[in-house]
């Protein structure tokens, strides 16, 4: 909608809130609400004052004032606010020059697709993530100085055999994958949410329960440009967690939750365009173009560069370890879901054909994550780099020696974030980051999680040493 339409849907619907929100770097919403009666075509164009200060990782105290300028193009009706509301999300401007904000997640990916042009290698990039999760109908949790724990429940958990409710229908470790109710509980909340998204003009292509137990779901939501699909991650997210909270359930997108189960992965298909002209369709290995190959070698080359992005936080290498479908390995494969990468062949039909990358988790900022898959593709292809011969097999059954030859991915957050320290100019030539916000992001990755890590004492460091 542009900006007069927007206007007259609130009259006309009788719009009685309009909500504004942004996202911070970590990629969580915030919003201001503004009765409708007060909003007008100035804000658009003046924008909604804030104190950016207060947002992790912004400005400083002594230069707090930020700008909100709405994004008529991303007008929805908030399916759970009452009274009736408006959501416009917004980008983030410095009131002094008017110009976008460099530490705006919207602002990087606007970047990153004026970046994608300009190389004129395409105009469009393609992107449908598979965004994993679980819902538990418990979750507490306490961190102090003289006691530790968590806890969390699901009615159709393995560990609940023994209680009435579960009926017998628990779902072993590693056996969630697609069973019908009783075992699956979850069906109804997961169509719910489905329906929301459909409503909110978020196409839905597939819902179902996923491997662990526990209550691991998945929703499949139709492939769209970088900046639409960000913003839709964001409403997923939100749409999710208020269907969840209405059972009277709780949402999480941590990637580890669950010990000895699979973790939950954000997998990235994506594919760049030219002209309406797939440009991933070729006559290389199953069907890839040459420019396809380029493209991969350039993920598989900076993956580690990249990864503090993609999977950015501490529990985030909890789930990528071996045994639990997700990729450690610097791969890439047909149908191979131990690789890095995966080249899906469900199609032989040429738009269908794409990359699909494996390691991101749904812990990412969805902007910032995208963002960075993108430029580090492009890598690949401004530098003609080749990708080593496919693996068409399971890397965990290689041989020991066979495995030590393939690359890996960092086994830490602090690894990950020591190369993008060291590599960060393959982001910030691009014009979309910047040395601000990744030394934001380093900075308070290592003082708020890798050090408070190191620090915390566990129930682990008691189970292990107690009796030392």
């Amino acid at each position: 909608m542009e900006v007069k339409d927007i206007l007259d849907f609130i009259k006309k619907e009788d719009i009685k809130v309009v909500d504004l929100r942004f996202v911070d770097i970590l990629g969580r919403w915030h919003h201001i609400s503004v009765p409708s009666k007060s909003f007008s075509e100035r804000d658009f164009v003046e924008g909604i004052g804030f104190d950016g200060s207060s947002i992790r990782m912004w400005q400083e105290i002594y230069e707090s004032d930020m700008l909100l300028i709405p994004d008529p193009k991303s007008a929805k009706v908030d399916p759970f606010m009452q009274p009736k509301t408006l959501v416009l999300l917004c980008d983030v401007y410095d009131p002094v020059r008017r110009t976008p904000y460099e530490l705006d997640p919207r602002a990087v990916s606007k970047k990153t697709i004026e970046y994608l042009k300009k190389t004129d290698i395409a105009d469009t990039v393609y992107i449908g993530p598979e965004i994993e999760f679980f819902i538990f109908d418990k979750a507490i949790f306490e961190v102090n100085t003289n006691k530790s724990f968590y806890e969390i429940d699901s009615v159709e958990a393995r560990w609940n055999t023994g209680k009435e409710e579960a009926l017998g229908y628990t779902i072993r470790h590693k056996e969630g994958y697609l069973p019908v109710p009783p075992s699956d509980t979850l069906h109804q909340i997961r169509a719910e949410a489905s329906l929301i998204l459909e409503s909110l003009g978020i196409e839905v292509e597939a819902f179902h329960h996923e491997v662990a137990t526990g209550g691991q779901g998945e929703i499949d939501i139709k492939y769209s440009d970088l900046l639409t699909m960000a913003d839709n991650v964001m409403w997923y997210k939100y749409v999710l967690r208020n269907v969840a909270r209405k059972y009277n359930k709780t949402v999480t997108f941590m990637p580890k939750p669950i010990y000895e189960d699979n973790g939950s992965g954000m997998h990235v298909h994506i594919s760049l365009w030219k002209n309406g002209e797939n440009l991933f369709y070729g006559d290389e290995y199953t069907n890839l173009s040459t420019l396809a190959l380029g493209f991969i070698a350039g993920i598989l080359n900076n993956a580690n560069t990249i990864l503090a992005f993609t999977n950015p936080t501490m529990n985030s290498f909890k789930r990528l370890v071996p045994g639990y479908e997700a990729p450690i390995y610097l791969a890439y494969s047909q149908r191979n879901r131990s690789a890095s990468i995966r080249v899906p062949v469900y199609s032989d039909n040429p738009k269908s054909k794409r990359v699909e990358v494996r390691f991101p988790d749904p812990s990412s900022n969805p902007y910032l994550a995208f963002s960075s898959i993108l430029i580090a593709g492009l890598d690949g292809i401004i530098n003609n780099l080749k990708p080593p011969e496919p693996i068409d097999k399971n890397i965990y059954a290689l041989s020991e020696e066979e495995r030590e030859k393939i690359p890996q991915l960092c086994k830490s957050l602090e690894e990950a974030l020591e190369n993008l320290s060291k590599n960060r100019e393959l982001l910030t030539k691009s014009g979309a980051f910047t040395n601000q916000l990744i030394e934001k992001f380093i900075r308070y990755k290592y003082e708020n999680e890798v050090e408070e890590y190191r620090l915390r004492i566990t129930p682990l460091d008691y189970y292990l040493y107690y009796d030392v």
